[in-house]
């Protein structure tokens, strides 16, 4: 089974936060104590656990089924814009937790035009640092399609 990097890279940092944030003095200061990684490991797997939850909740969705406007933002993407709105290519910091965590900087926010809307409204593609990594929300950050171009 291959592990996608970035659930190793989670783990890796979840391991060392529990590592730091878990720890009592009283095992810090004890050498033999701070050796024996049994205090450390349930809040390291929690942590992995949760974070992996957040990313299965991301679906997928076709890009055909997309709303035709979605389209346009993808297209204005690909082209480097000009874009309709001041914030979009602005990055999108990933604050509700619900796509892969990624470094601060690596996922980027566009507006997706909704028709009859007299501001922004609620659509948007967040698009990842990798080509065709897009994440589609219909409503404002509170769930993310990921955009399947192969189908």
């Amino acid at each position: 089974m291959r592990i996608p990097p970035h659930i190793t890279r989670i783990g890796a940092v979840a391991a060392l936060a529990s590592a730091l944030f878990v720890s009592s003095p009283a095992i810090a200061a004890t050498p033999t104590a701070a050796a024996r990684p049994t205090a450390v490991q349930p809040a390291a797997v929690q942590s992995v656990a949760v974070q992996s939850a957040a990313v299965k909740s991301v679906r997928t969705i076709c890009y055909k089924a997309l709303p035709s406007q979605a389209h346009d933002t993808l297209d204005l993407i690909e082209s480097g814009g000009p874009f309709p709105y001041p914030k979009d290519g602005t990055v999108f910091s990933n604050r509700e937790g619900l796509l892969p965590k990624q470094s601060n900087g690596y996922y980027h926010e566009y507006t997706v035009i909704t028709p009859g809307s007299p501001d922004r409204g609620a659509r948007r593609i967040v698009a990842g640092e990798k080509k065709q990594e897009d994440y589609y929300t219909s409503d404002h950050y509170r769930s993310f399609d990921a955009v399947d171009y192969g189908c």
